[in-house]
C-alpha cells in the first residue's frame, strides 16, 4: 500500500515493467512457460483471477501477485493483493491505436476519477506525476571525427591511413544513435497547470528535473575490432601457402610442352650438372623468376610498391648500400641497446608474444593489415614467402637480422620469434666462422696466445663462479688478429708459446704442446706441474628452442629407468661437459681432473688448511663426495677425453644443419598456421592500443576491463593451442573497450568539452559524459539552466532548426508576451515520443463510509501504443 503513494520509485532507470507501472518493489508473477499457452481466453483469464484470489485468501500472503496474460509481446498483466481489510486490484488496457481524448492530462484525470467512483462529491485531491520523454536522433550538425582510413596511402609510408606498426582504432560510425531527454515533474497538485487538446503549460525548459539516457548503436564498425576478427578468420583457413598462389608458380619452365615420352632417356642421360647451379641461392632466385613469370604483376596480391615499402620497414637495414653501415644497423637493431623496462614493454612475457619493438611484432602487424586492405588470405601468403625468401638470403649472405634481441631464443615469446632469433644464432656462428678462415689465410703477426674456433662457453648454470673466468665468446674475437680457425703448423705455434715449454716437467708435456688458450686464469696453478692454469677457449652450448627442448625431453624420457638407460641419458647430457674437458686438456697439458674441477666447478674442490710433518700451515684440496661416487660421469668423461683444442672438435652446434631446419620450417607455415603464431602478438598490440587511448580519456571503468582483458590473455594465451572460443571471449573485450571510448569520444564531440574554457565547467561536462557511458541514466545538474542542460537544450533546438530560418533566440527577442514565449520555446522541441503520467489520491471506496485507501494510475502514450495501469483499492470491511 505505501508502494502505491511513493514517490520515489516513480521513474526507475532499469527495472522491471510492473515496478514501473505500478511503483511496487516486492510481487509474484505466474507466466505461461511458452508462447503457445499463452491465456487469451477471458473465461481462462477470470478463472485463474479467481483461483489467485482464493489462494491469496487461504495463505494469508500479502505481496501482489500477477498473472500474464494474452501473447508476451503485449506485456499484459492482471493481478490482485490482499491484506487486512483491503483488496487492491491491478488491472490494464493497452490498445495500439490512442483516442484523441487521452493524448493530455485532461482526459486522463476524467478516466481516473470515473473509474475510482468517489462517493464524496468535493473529491480528495489528486496528486501528479508527469515525465515527457524528447528523443534526439538528427546529429547532422555534428560531423562523427573519426575519418575512414585511406587504403591508398600505404606507399607514402603509412597503411589504412596510419604509421607503420601501429593499429587503427575507434568506430567509422557514430556509436550514440540517439539521446533520450527525460523532462520530469515529479509532484503536481490539480489544477496547478493546464494541458488540454488545445493548450498545454507543460513546458520542458521549466521542468524542475532532466535526466538523459543515450542509446547505443548496434555493433558499430569499428576499426581495431575488424582488424582483429579478420586476422582471427585466419587461423581457420586450411590451404597452404603453394594452393593459395598457386602450384605453377614452381613448375619447370617448359614442362607443360615436355614429351612425356622422353622421361626415361631423360633420366639415363648423363647431364653434366655446374656447380654453381646447384646452390641455394641460385635455386632461389631461379624460383623468384620463375614465380613472376607464371604469375604477372596485375596478378600479384601485393603490388611492388606495397610490397617494397612494407620489406623496407620490417627490414630498415636494407636500404643501406655499404656494407659496412648495413652490418652496423644490423648489429644495433639485434638488441644491443637494452629495451625500456617498463610494464607495457614486459607484456609479451604474459601474453608469450614478442617484444613490441621486434621484427615478430612489426611482421604480426604488417600481415595483420595486408589481411584487411590488400588481398586477404593471398596477400598474406604472397608477404610470408618474401619473408622466407629474405631469411634465406640473409643467412647465406652472412646478414643479421635486425629487430632481434642476441643470445640464445627466449622461451618467454611466441615460437616463431624463437625460430628467428634461432636463425640469428646460426647466422652469427656462421659469420664468425666465416671471418675466422678469412683471417687464417691472411698474414698475421704471430700472438702469445693461440686462437679457436669457437665461442667461450657459459656454464653459469652448474656454477656462478665460471662465469667470471670462462672464455671469451668467439664474436669479441672476430676482428682481432690472434683469431683464426685453422690449424696453425708446429713452427707457428711453436713461435706463440715457446716461452711455457722450457716449464714442463711431465712426460705429457714433452709431447703435446699447449693448445687453444684464452688467458692465464691468474689465481689458480696446475697441481702437478705447478704451472700456471690457463683458461681454455670452448665451444657454447647449442641454443634451444622451446619445441627442440621439448623433443629432447621426450627423447631422454623414452630411455627409461634402467641402468642402461640412465647411464647413456647421462652420457647425451655430457656432450657439452666432454666438449670443455678436451678443450681444457689441450690448453693445459700434464693437467688433472682436479685442475678441471677448481676451474669448472670450484665447489666440488674442497680446501683444508692441515699441518705437515714440519709444523707450517698448508693447503690441501680433494674432491667433494659426489665427485668420489664410483662410475662417476665426470670421472668417466675425464678418461675418455682427449686433449683436442675447440677448433678441432665436431660442433655441439651445427648451425648450418639447424639453420636449414629453421628455414624448412618458416617455409612450410600455412597462413592459418602463421596466423596462430602471430595472434599473442596482435592481441598484445590491441591491448596495447587500447591502453593508450584509454591513456587520453581517462574512463575509470575502461582501466578495470583492460587489466581484466591482461589477466584473461596471460592465462589463455600461456598454452600452445588455446581454444577458439577463449580467443573470441578476449577479441569481443577488446572490442567492447574500443567501443566505449569511440562512444566517449563521441559524446565529448557532441557536448564540446574540449571547447569549454571554464574550467570547472569543463569538469562538470566531463563527469556527465562519464556517467552516460557508465549508468543507464543520468539526472542533468541544474535541469535546462544548467551547463549541461543549455547544451542539451541547442542539441535539439539545432536539429529543429530548418534551413534559411533565422535561430529561434532571434524570433524570441521579437515576440512580446510571455504566452508567445512559451509557445516558443516548445517549438524548439519536437513532439514528446513518450508521455507518462502518474495519478495518485487517497480516498474511501467503495463506499463513503469506507476507509481511505491509495488509488493509483499510471499512463504511457508513445506514436504507437498506449497503456493504462491502474491499481484501485477498496475496503473490504466498511463496504
Amino acid at each position: 500500500m505505501q508502494d502505491l503513494l511513493c514517490m520515489n520509485n516513480d521513474f526507475p532507470p532499469r527495472a522491471h515493467c510492473l515496478v514501473r507501472w505500478y511503483g511496487l518493489r516486492e510481487f509474484v508473477v505466474i507466466a505461461p512457460a511458452a508462447n503457445n499457452d499463452a491465456v487469451i481466453s477471458e473465461s481462462k483469464c477470470n478463472l485463474l483471477l479467481s483461483s489467485i484470489s482464493i489462494a491469496l485468501g487461504n495463505t494469508g500472503c500479502q505481496v501482489p501477485l500477477f498473472v500474464q496474460i494474452h501473447h508476451k509481446w503485449r506485456r499484459m498483466y492482471v493481478g490482485e493483493c490482499q491484506g487486512p481489510g483491503v483488496r487492491t486490484d491491478f488491472e490494464m488496457v493497452h490498445l495500439r491505436k490512442v483516442p484523441s481524448q487521452y493524448t493530455h492530462l485532461a482526459g486522463l484525470l476524467d478516466i481516473f476519477k470515473t473509474k475510482i467512483g468517489c462517493p464524496l462529491t468535493p473529491l480528495p485531491p489528486v496528486s501528479m506525476a508527469i515525465r515527457l520523454t524528447f528523443v534526439l536522433q538528427d546529429w547532422q550538425q555534428y560531423f562523427w571525427p573519426q575519418q575512414p582510413p585511406d587504403i591508398d596511402a600505404l606507399v607514402g609510408g603509412e597503411v589504412g591511413g596510419l604509421e607503420f606498426g601501429k593499429l587503427p582504432f575507434g568506430a567509422c560510425e557514430d556509436p550514440i544513435s540517439e539521446l533520450h531527454l527525460a523532462t520530469t515533474w515529479p509532484h503536481l497538485a490539480e489544477g496547478i497547470i493546464v494541458d488540454n487538446d488545445v493548450y498545454s503549460d507543460l513546458d520542458p525548459l521549466q521542468a524542475p528535473q532532466w535526466s538523459v539516457r543515450v542509446r547505443k548503436a548496434d555493433n558499430p564498425q569499428c576499426l581495431l575490432g575488424d582488424f582483429l576478427t579478420e586476422f582471427f578468420k585466419l587461423c581457420r583457413r586450411k590451404e597452404s601457402t603453394d594452393e593459395i598462389l598457386g602450384r605453377s608458380a614452381f613448375d619447370e619452365e617448359g614442362k607443360e610442352v615436355a614429351d612425356i615420352t622422353h622421361a626415361l632417356s631423360k633420366l639415363t642421360e648423363p647431364a653434366p650438372v655446374p656447380i654453381p647451379k646447384l646452390s641455394v641461392t641460385n635455386m632461389v632466385h631461379s624460383a623468384k623468376k620463375k614465380i613472376r613469370k607464371h604469375r604477372g604483376v596485375d596478378e600479384s596480391p601485393l603490388n611492388n610498391d606495397v610490397l617494397n615499402t612494407i620489406l623496407l620497414f620490417l627490414f630498415p637495414d636494407a636500404a643501406d648500400k655499404l656494407a659496412d653501415v648495413f652490418e652496423n644497423r644490423a648489429s644495433t637493431s639485434a638488441g644491443n641497446n637494452p629495451p625500456p623496462e617498463t610494464e607495457d614493454y614486459n607484456l609479451f612475457s604474459q601474453f608469450k608474444s614478442a617484444p613490441s619493438d621486434s621484427l615478430t611484432y612489426k611482421l604480426a602487424l604488417c600481415l595483420c593489415m595486408i589481411n584487411f586492405y590488400h588481398g586477404g588470405v593471398k596477400g598474406v601468403a604472397h608477404l610470408w614467402q618474401e619473408f622466407v625468401l629474405e631469411m634465406r638470403y640473409r643467412w647465406e649472405n652472412n646478414y643479421l637480422i635486425p629487430g632481434l634481441a642476441n643470445g640464445s631464443p627466449d622461451l618467454r615469446c611466441c615460437l616463431l620469434h624463437q625460430k628467428l632469433q634461432m636463425l640469428n644464432c646460426c647466422i652469427e656462428r656462421k659469420k664468425a666462422r666465416d671471418e675466422g678462415k678469412r683471417g687464417s689465410m691472411s698474414d698475421r703477426s704471430p700472438g702469445g696466445a693461440s686462437g679457436d674456433g669457437a665461442k667461450g662457453g657459459d656454464h653459469s648454470g652448474d656454477n656462478p663462479d665460471k662465469e667470471k673466468e670462462f672464455g671469451k665468446s668467439w664474436e669479441s674475437w672476430s676482428d682481432s688478429e690472434e683469431e683464426f680457425f685453422e690449424c696453425l703448423s708446429d713452427t707457428e705455434d711453436l713461435k706463440g708459446n715457446g716461452q711455457e715449454n722450457g716449464k714442463k716437467g711431465a712426460k705429457e708435456s714433452v709431447n703435446l704442446k699447449p693448445e687453444g688458450r684464452l688467458h692465464p686464469h691468474g689465481k689458480l696453478m696446475l697441481l702437478h706441474p705447478g704451472e700456471p692454469l690457463y683458461v681454455p677457449i670452448t665451444q657454447e652450448p647449442a641454443p634451444m628452442t622451446e619445441d627442440l627442448l621439448e623433443e629432447q625431453s621426450e627423447v631422454l624420457a623414452k630411455l627409461g629407468t634402467s641402468a642402461e638407460g640412465a647411464h647413456l641419458r647421462a652420457r647425451m647430457q655430457s656432450a657439452c661437459l666432454l666438449s670443455d674437458m678436451e678443450s681444457f686438456k689441450a690448453a693445459n697439458p700434464g693437467c688433472c681432473l682436479e685442475d678441471f674441477v677448481r676451474w669448472y666447478s670450484p665447489r666440488d674442490y674442497i680446501e683444508e688448511e692441515v699441518i705437515d710433518e714440519k709444523g707450517n700451515k698448508v693447503i690441501r684440496g680433494e674432491l667433494s663426495a659426489r665427485m668420489k661416487i664410483p662410475s662417476n660421469m665426470w670421472v668417466e668423461a675425464w678418461e675418455t677425453a682427449k686433449p683436442v683444442p675447440a677448433r678441432r672438435q665436431k660442433r655441439l652446434f651445427d648451425d648450418t644443419r639447424e639453420a636449414e631446419k629453421v628455414l624448412h620450417y618458416l617455409a612450410v607455415q600455412k597462413p592459418a598456421d602463421l596466423a596462430r603464431h602471430l595472434l599473442p602478438c596482435i592481441i598484445h598490440a590491441a591491448v596495447l592500443k587500447v591502453k593508450e587511448e584509454e591513456a587520453v580519456e581517462d574512463i575509470s571503468s575502461v582501466k578495470k576491463i583492460i587489466k581484466q582483458i591482461i589477466s584473461h590473455s596471460s592465462k589463455v594465451l600461456r598454452f600452445p593451442s588455446p581454444e577458439d572460443k577463449k580467443l573470441e571471449e578476449i577479441i569481443a573485450q577488446i572490442m567492447s573497450v574500443e567501443a566505449i571510448i569511440a562512444r566517449a569520444r563521441s559524446l565529448k564531440a557532441k557536448f564540446g568539452v574540449e571547447k569549454c574554457e571554464n574550467e570547472e565547467e569543463k569538469e562538470d561536462l566531463q563527469r556527465f559524459v562519464n556517467s552516460l557511458l557508465e549508468q543507464p541514466e543520468v539526472s542533468v545538474v541544474g535541469a535546462g539552466r544548467g551547463p549541461a542542460g543549455s547544451i542539451i537544450h541547442k542539441l535539439f533546438v539545432n536539429a529543429q532548426r530548418v534551413p534559411g530560418v533565422p535561430p529561434p533566440e532571434e524570433e524570441l527577442r521579437r515576440s512580446g508576451s510571455q504566452e508567445e514565449r512559451r509557445q516558443g520555446v516548445q517549438s524548439e522541441f519536437p513532439p514528446p515520443a513518450g508521455r507518462e503520467v502518474i495519478l495518485r489520491a487517497s480516498l474511501p471506496r467503495p463506499a463513503p463510509y469506507s476507509k481511505a485507501l491509495p488509488q493509483r494510475m499510471y499512463s504511457v502514450l508513445t506514436r504507437e501504443d498506449f497503456r493504462l495501469a491502474g491499481a484501485f483499492s477498496a475496503d473490504t470491511t466498511f463496504f
